[in-house]
């Protein structure tokens, strides 16, 4: 199972488009305290997230509880990273849980949990004109680069017909 872990988490909105693209990807959350908000409904719609029932999360105490609780294979998002994200090979979902750690917004993730295990500090590629992407922007490029690797899993590749979906052939019909 792929899993996106957020290290201290600062911004509803970021960590609620997060929750989204979770839920879309059948991803588990992992939230590291300190939060910079609360974790409750009401907080929560308000970011954006109203597939909050639809998500498999869990939030930890600090880094040392995420690590006891968490194994498998941890790879750092941090604009100090010598790698590419795809220069990984994500493809075997069935040997390893998979970690793909964040920091958070305004620091990152702290070098002393990094220098530990510099081979799994990458970054994504850009231009010298930005400090770093949006944390749920990141979030998204790196769990479809792992699901692209993985041949998507069990999504869907076309629009399903019921209540909320208008189904495949959607731009075929009159």
């Amino acid at each position: 199972m792929n899993n996106i872990v957020l290290y201290q988490p600062e911004i509803p909105q970021n960590t609620g488009n997060i929750m989204r693209t979770c839920v879309a990807t059948n991803t588990k959350l992992h939230l590291i305290k300190p939060l910079g908000f609360v974790i409750d409904d009401a907080h929560l719609r308000r970011s954006g997230v109203n597939y909050i029932d639809k998500l498999e999360y869990e939030i930890y105490e600090d880094f040392e509880d995420f690590k006891k609780k968490n194994l498998g294979v941890y790879y750092y998002f941090t604009r100090y990273g010598h790698k590419p994200h795809t220069s990984f090979d994500y493809s075997n979902k069935e040997k390893e849980e998979l970690y793909f750690i964040f920091g958070k917004e305004s620091t990152g993730i702290p070098k002393e949990i990094l220098k530990d295990d510099l081979n799994h500090c990458m970054r994504i590629p850009m231009t010298d004109k930005v400090r770093a992407l949006n944390v749920s922007n990141s979030v998204a490029i790196v769990i479809y680069e792992a699901l692209r690797q993985q041949d998507y899993n069990d999504l869907l590749r076309e629009e399903p017909l019921d209540e909320s979906h208008k189904g495949a052939d959607y731009l075929e019909r009159d």
